[in-house]
């Protein structure tokens, strides 16, 4: 039926409640022998009323409310629409009619016509919004948190009967919940009882319909959840609620992020804004991970014009394409270049005198740098070196080295490499009106070379998922997390500091493993084996934040600490970065032995300095 065809339906029905309310209420007011002198008078308050009625119910919108979702809001209009239709009515024909109406008549009257226009729709109401009953193929679902969301869920499940789920009772830690009714539903416990209560009711699926609580709590959840055999689904943010988004469709699976129990980032928009804000602003590495999620969190912040240098073409012709649909009135220029090729930045930073740097340009996979430590060198090393030199020459602001934990005491050719880039940028701090800075932090969710996505794959294939070790465990956040974090840094940031962000607590890599597991539907060791195959070259069982001497200090946002800044010698060191570049075609060993001479803490090179091999204190002799 159309919205017109339902309107004129109304319409009908209410002039048939008004004209059988007026002449029941005399009826019985006078028991089934209406006086001839009242006939005339029926009449005549039932036009007065229909003619009074119809313009109210306009007025108050009840012919343009959808029924089928009618609350507490619609009982007051329909209250409000039949109390001032009925006075007036009965008021005009005080004025018009020769003979007062019985007051018996004008109580009988408003009573009859509220409850039958009331009952009326909210007959409808439940013709058409009734609960549907669970099918049998549908998933039994237990809700977590009887609250507004949760009820909107369990409301939304009943009533959609293209549903998978179907629920069938809620848990809340509320004592006052306890053992009462929500939508027919039984709210059965708390949190903590939730395996026994997935046990009771045979729950296939358990949503989580908290989005208000912390993240810290959210994580906890999911960790009693998982001592379960149900497949674990998570509504959102607060903000899909309130907004009115909520649909089954947003009911999602929860991801590995949700196990992390980090709190959502506050950022000084203010503070960043007045760094970025009609600057012109480079991006080196911009089609990677990091450096995505750069340019898309930089662009609401209105740059003059956004800069997205990439090695990559198909990865810096998609980040285009991105923020060509989400962002069209930003300017960009997409610029297909090689850090390690100086002549063409000199060329780009002449040109486009970009005001502040973000280098995420770097080679971080640890065992393809192993194995290729030339190129880490390279790009990492010479890459920056170059960047920062380009950035100090022609007056850039700001310059932001995207680091790394890995570069703190390192294993690795890769993390040696990245700590002497930020040797670089501190020494050139000094002695340029650039503001020179780097922050670290450690591993990011659904990188590229991140263990998440390979987890992932190796489960869609059966298995078996691969750790390195049992004891292994990292630092972990979000892409979206890290880069608000490197962002704010940056207008923090005085000169020649090392930001370190706060990482929150450190993951187990096996019950990493062990969880992501679970949540794609298997068990550990029983769908899905586990095996450990020995750690890779470079690696290390933990990562640290900080040097010995760096210390730690606090900064203004409760989420980024800050090192004392390192006193670097800009003339030694580039003598050191010479010797690098002389070794760069001679054997992987001879290259780490240099590495090693430079950072002392690098822990990958198998012999000391003094002790290295003839050949290469051959090499090193001719620097």
């Amino acid at each position: 039926m159309s919205a017109k065809a339902k309107m004129t339906a109304l319409i009908v029905i209410d002039v048939l409640i008004i004209w059988l309310a007026i002449f029941s209420s005399y009826y019985f007011r006078f028991i089934g022998e209406i006086p001839e002198q009242y006939v005339s008078q029926i009449f005549s308050y039932g036009t007065i009323s229909t003619f009074v009625f119809l313009p109210f119910m306009i007025l108050f919108k009840q012919y343009k409310r959808i029924w089928r979702y009618a609350s507490v809001e619609e009982l007051i209009s329909i209250v409000l629409s039949v109390t001032v239709s009925c006075a007036i009515s009965w008021g005009l024909s005080a004025i018009l009619l020769p003979q007062a109406i019985p007051l018996s008549v004008i109580i009988l009257s408003y009573e009859s016509i509220l409850l039958l226009v009331g009952g009326v729709r909210f007959v409808w109401r439940m013709f058409r919004g009734h609960a549907y009953k669970q099918k049998r193929e549908q998933r039994r679902a237990l809700i977590v948190g009887a609250g507004g969301c949760g009820t909107l869920v369990a409301k939304l499940l009943k009533l959609n009967k293209c549903s998978q789920m179907y629920p069938v009772a809620f848990v809340d830690d509320d004592p006052a919940k306890r053992d009462r009714q929500i939508m027919g539903l039984q709210v059965e416990g708390g949190i903590g009882d939730i395996p026994e209560i997935v046990a009771k009711y045979q729950v296939d699926d358990i949503v989580i319909a908290m989005p208000s609580v912390s993240k810290k709590t959210t994580a906890n959840i999911i960790r009693i959840c998982n001592a379960t055999g149900a497949k674990l689904k998570i509504i959102p943010k607060l903000g899909d609620l309130i907004h009115g988004k909520i649909s089954i469709k947003e009911i999602r699976d929860v991801e590995v992020e949700d196990l992390l129990g980090r709190e959502p980032v506050h950022t000084d928009l203010q503070g960043i804004a007045d760094y970025v804000e009609g600057k012109t602003v480079l991006v080196t590495g911009a089609g990677g991970s990091i450096g995505s999620e750069l340019c898309r969190q930089i662009a609401p912040f209105r740059p003059r014009q956004l800069l997205l240098l990439g090695h990559g073409e198909n990865s810096i012709y998609s980040i285009e394409m991105e923020l060509k649909k989400l962002f069209p009135n930003l300017t960009y220029e997409t610029i297909i270049a090689d850090v390690q090729d100086r002549f063409r930045l000199e060329q780009l930073f002449e040109r486009f005198k970009p005001q502040v740097v973000f280098h995420a340009a770097a080679h971080k996979h640890v065992p393809l740098m192993e194995r290729n430590p030339a190129e880490a060198i390279k790009n990492n090393v010479l890459g920056t070196k170059n960047t920062a030199e380009c950035a100090d020459k022609y007056g850039a602001e700001r310059f932001v080295l995207i680091s790394t934990d890995k570069a703190v005491n390192p294993s690795s050719v890769m993390g040696t490499t990245k700590r002497i880039a930020e040797m670089v940028i501190q020494s050139m701090n000094a002695h340029s009106r650039t503001k020179f800075t780097a922050v670290r932090f450690g591993n990011v969710l659904g990188s590229r070379g991140s263990v998440i996505p390979r987890f992932k794959e190796q489960i869609a294939s059966g298995g078996p998922v691969t750790v390195t070790d049992p004891k292994m465990i990292r630092y972990f956040m979000t892409i979206p997390e890290a880069v608000q974090l490197v962002i704010q840094a940056g207008s923090l940031a005085k000169g020649g500091e090392v930001f370190i962000l706060d990482m929150g607590e450190p993951v187990k890599i096996v019950d990493l493993a062990k969880q992501l597991i679970r949540l794609s539907g298997f068990e550990a060791n029983v769908d899905i084996d586990i095996e450990f195959t020995g750690m890779r070259p470079g690696e290390k069982l933990y990562e640290e934040l900080l040097t010995d001497e760096e210390g730690i200090g606090t900064t203004k946002h409760n989420r980024i600490f800050i090192g004392k800044p390192s006193e670097m010698k800009r003339a030694s060191l580039e003598f050191e970065i010479m010797k690098l570049e002389k070794v760069l075609k001679e054997e992987p060993h001879v290259i780490r032995d240099v590495l090693k001479h430079i950072v002392p803490t690098f822990t990958g090179a198998p012999d000391q300095l003094d002790h290295a091999p003839k050949e290469t204190r051959r090499v090193l002799s001719h620097v």
